[in-house]
């Protein structure tokens, strides 16, 4: 796909930052993308170890560059708070760089383990590949596709046998909405999906990627692999999966018939990442759940609506504090909810958007989400309501957004919560002040009538959960005709 000749930006980040030198010490370099060089680096006011990306701009040729960058950074802090995914602390900008700073995963990359162990007993495989798929149902209920997975893209948090498997690296995912498709030719050669190849796509092309990784867990080898770049595409496109070498003689059938269904060619026969997750094979007790999981945007919604009317007013507060960055996937759900463009989600949008992520609530029971969501009894759901009740509620155990909720009701500075502070931001936030004692009664620990920041604090964090290493981007390239050229690789 053709890069357009729109003029260069300047800057990514859509407001200036400090200088990461006066806050980080930058260490040994860790590793080297297409796209951008990782460092360690150590923060100076707590010594803490970082990995940070550090992506030159002079590799930044036109706008949309600078937007793949942007959208990066969004998606990242949309997906860090899942526990699989590396979490990213921070970005800085200069005039020669955007450094992305990241949780440290001292433990190497999932390509480097396959390629010492040579591969994984069929426990260790599928322990390994529920944690990947996972992570791509998460993505993919936040409405966002990866588009590059692959062993590289996974990293150890440290050097145990048994140490967690993080997904890193969201330099080419996009955000999408149900029913979208996709031209542009993406990923790395082994792992790309045959619809990629043929340039009309969708999240289901995730899903193939994890059926590869999955192949080489249990035989240390692709299951297409050719000389050349066009017969690796010619075997994805026309190749038979190979059952018959070693190992696989010696794995078991149920891991077989799941990568038949992973690897299968039409993406509207492939299983779902949920569908995979509930494979008999992957499943420890061999009884798979009767019904997909809740989507991220629906169990934050259930989440929110069984809060008390405090939390839900500094959820508000909070939402209203946080940066672009951090609600940029939260915006795009919005948008994909708010069909009508109106800035605010009905009954009817909000019932037709859950129906779309795969919720079979009943109406009585949408109506119940939606009037929980509805902080001013307006019946519909504005733009800072809908981030208030889908923010991912980690965000709540940060000390700043919890001090500046705080402050935001202890209007006279006092350092305590009254019944009449309490009172004041129910009428600012169109609020009913009802069983407002009773909402006190069971915050104030010390029983003195009022609530102190520790109270306050509690309560808002109480029940919160808390191989083919080049990458092809939309510069590739590609000829499906070469591709499929009956010619011998030489």
């Amino acid at each position: 796909m053709k890069k357009s000749s729109t003029p260069k930006a300047s800057s990514v980040l859509p407001h200036p930052t400090q200088s990461l030198r006066e806050l980080y010490m930058i260490g040994k370099k860790l590793g080297q993308g297409q796209f951008g060089t990782t460092y360690l680096v150590v923060e100076k006011s707590t010594s803490t170890r970082y990995a940070c990306k550090s992506i030159p701009k002079r590799k930044l040729i036109c706008r949309e560059d600078y937007d793949d960058v942007w959208r990066e950074i969004q998606i990242m802090h949309h997906l860090s708070e899942h526990l699989n995914v590396v979490r990213i602390r921070g970005t800085y900008e200069d005039s020669v760089f955007v450094h992305i700073v990241m949780e440290l995963c001292a433990g190497g990359e999932l390509f480097d383990r396959i390629v010492q162990k040579g591969h994984y007993s069929e426990r260790k495989a599928a322990h390994l590949i529920k944690t990947i798929v996972g992570v791509v149902e998460s993505c993919h209920s936040l409405g966002v596709m990866h588009r590059d997975l692959k062993p590289e893209n996974f990293l150890f948090s440290s050097s145990d046998e048994d140490a967690a498997l993080k997904a890193t690296d969201f330099g080419l995912s996009i955000f999408y909405k149900p029913g979208d498709t996709f031209c542009d030719v993406v990923g790395s050669p082994y792992y790309v999906a045959p619809e990629v190849l043929r340039k009309n796509y969708g999240p289901e092309s995730d899903v193939w990627s994890a059926g590869i990784i999955l192949y080489i867990l249990l035989s240390g080898v692709p299951p297409f692999w050719a000389e050349t770049e066009s017969g690796i595409f010619r075997q994805i496109l026309q190749g038979k999966l190979d059952f018959e070498s070693e190992p696989w003689p010696l794995i078991s059938e149920s891991a077989k018939d799941l990568l038949r269904k992973m690897l299968e060619r039409n993406p509207k026969q492939r299983p779902t990442a949920h569908e995979v997750l509930c494979h008999p094979w992957i499943v420890d007790d061999s009884v798979a759940p009767d019904r997909p999981l809740d989507s991220a945007v629906l169990s934050r919604l259930k989440q929110f609506s069984a809060m008390n009317k405090l939390k839900k007013m500094a959820l508000r507060v909070i939402a209203e504090k946080l940066s672009e960055e951090e609600i940029g996937g939260l915006k795009e759900l919005f948008k994909m909810i708010d069909t009508d463009n109106s800035g605010t989600i009905t009954f009817d949008e909000l019932k037709e958007g859950l129906n779309k992520v795969g919720s079979d609530l009943q109406e009585p029971e949408i109506k119940a989400l939606m009037e929980a969501a509805d902080i001013d009894n307006s019946g519909s759901i504005d733009y800072g309501e809908f981030i208030a009740a889908t923010v991912h509620l980690n965000k709540l155990e940060r000390e700043e957004n919890l001090m500046s909720a705080f402050s935001y009701f202890d209007k006279d500075g006092s350092g305590y919560l009254t019944i009449d502070e309490l009172q004041q931001a129910c009428k600012d936030f169109g609020l009913s002040e009802f069983h407002l004692e009773d909402m006190i009664k069971e915050i104030d620990q010390d029983n003195d009538g009022k609530i102190d920041y520790a109270e306050f604090a509690a309560m808002m964090r109480k029940g919160n959960g808390g191989i083919g290493r080049r990458t092809m981007r939309n510069n590739l390239n590609f000829s499906l005709g070469d591709a499929l050229k009956v010619t011998p690789d030489a």
